[in-house]
């Protein structure tokens, strides 16, 4: 089988990693990829949002099934064009994409179809951004409407960080036209918590549990990222709750789609919030999250190929999936001054120590090879991940191979996963904390 992944982060490393390890006798191809992509996958360096460019690669090379990988491909329709050309491809058509591509669509989605999310209004001026901050009180949370690399979302406590959020979308227009019509929402408490499946167009295949973690310090503090880390089984979803997502959220969101005549047909991403009044779809993806996916790929046993071939073409042949029984966690490294600004260029050392660690594969997220070496080349760099018989088993792996990898000014979240273990450990045992050379954790690098 020859296979075409779009894309060339982390996510899509780990897509062609797993998609090897699966079938070592398939042909695996990446565009755009990259330096690391290329140890697993041959590289063609056509970029994501080339859609005609790629059409005519997946022709001319007869490709037999392309995974999209990014949101942005999907959302200027390269499914239409591959389908338009009789060329199979996993993923949603452009007017499904926008369930991400469009938090208004959402969000008035959901309303529609009674799927659990936080009361919103759509603005479109300061003004009316500064009633429904006052209708909903502080804190409230903003969102652009269009695509914003995961960093479109802010939150505000205080009066003055609701006036620069509102001027950062109305006067400083920081996400352009993706700013033109802005979600104001009720703020939601709890645990986040993401769950994934993939869509035939009529029926869902729900992936296993996982949790990431968004915002760039220790504590869920500072700015949103693209994601810090991330496990897998979530450690916060009981299988009642699991139950309740699959039935009210996603198989709610596919048969709702199918019944307006807007099937969806790939990857379906849930990111929730499990509250005291049940779980709350805070935001959909149409693609594999990331780093959820490096995680999650470290666990599926199935052919992820043949399987999606057989979704491509609308009937997925199988009611489950099949996953390991270990746990798996992914740490994301990340650049200097990320997510703001990416210092690029510094030099990277202990990767070759990092990847001979027992049960690690290290995917490149935003990394460079040059004569001397890997560089940083992107603002989160390197995924150093792990699998283990059970979470604190897979977190201590990762983070005891992370650490073997610095540069100036690296990032690393040093308590992805506390949460979960301290929770576990009050429940089985009665500690209330946990040293954290116990957790396998360090402080951010």
């Amino acid at each position: 089988m020859k296979v075409l992944v779009i894309g060339g982060g982390g996510r899509e490393h780990a897509l062609c990693w797993h998609l090897r390890a699966c079938s070592p006798e398939a042909e695996v191809y990446c565009a755009p990829g990259s330096d690391g992509i290329a140890q697993v996958a041959d590289v063609v360096r056509i970029a994501a949002d080339e859609v005609h460019e790629l059409a005519d690669l997946a022709r001319d090379l007869k490709i037999d099934l392309t995974i999209v990988g990014p949101e942005l491909p999907l959302s200027l329709g390269v499914v239409d064009e591959f389908q338009n050309r009789g060329l199979r491809i996993f993923g949603p058509r452009k007017a499904a994409a926008q369930l991400e591509s469009s938090k208004v669509f959402a969000k008035e989605f959901m309303r529609r179809h009674g799927i659990p999310t936080a009361d919103f209004e759509v603005v479109h001026d300061a003004e009316e951004a500064c009633a429904a901050a006052a209708r909903f009180g502080l804190p409230v949370v903003l969102k652009a409407d269009g695509l914003a690399a995961g960093k479109g979302v802010l939150l505000a406590h205080t009066k003055a960080e609701l006036d620069d959020a509102i001027a950062a979308f109305f006067e400083h227009r920081k996400f352009g036209a993706g700013g033109d019509r802005v979600v104001v929402e009720q703020f939601l408490q709890g645990e986040e918590v993401s769950f994934i499946g993939l869509s035939d167009g009529l029926r869902l295949l729900p992936l296993a549990t996982a949790k990431d973690y968004k915002r760039i310090g220790e504590g869920d503090i500072g700015p949103n990222t693209g994601g810090m880390g991330a496990h897998s089984p979530s450690g916060v979803a009981d299988a009642s709750t699991a139950a309740l997502v699959l039935e009210r959220v996603m198989h709610a969101t596919v048969a709702g789609m199918a019944a307006e005549d807007n099937p969806f047909v790939g990857f379906l991403y849930a990111g929730l919030m499990l509250t005291d009044d049940g779980p709350s779809v805070l935001e959909f993806n149409v693609r594999l999250g990331d780093p959820e996916a490096q995680a999650l790929l470290l666990r599926l046993e199935d052919d992820l190929a043949r399987l999606l071939l057989r979704g491509a073409r609308g009937d997925f042949e199988t009611t489950r999936l099949d996953f390991k029984k270990e746990a798996a966690a992914c740490l994301v490294l990340a650049a200097e001054g990320y997510p703001e600004s990416a210092v690029k260029g510094a030099r990277i050392s202990g990767l070759d120590v990092a990847a001979t660690h027992e049960g690690v594969e290290i995917f490149h997220a935003g990394t460079a090879k040059t004569e001397t070496g890997w560089v940083v080349a992107g603002g989160r760099v390197l995924n150093v991940c792990a699998s283990g018989r059970d979470l604190r088993h897979a977190l201590r792996r990762a983070y005891d191979a992370a650490r073997r990898i610095d540069w100036p000014g690296r990032q690393l979240r040093g308590d992805i996963g506390r949460r979960v273990l301290q929770a576990e450990n009050i429940q089985h045992s009665g500690i209330t904390s946990i040293p954290r050379e116990v957790l396998g954790e360090e402080s951010s690098g």
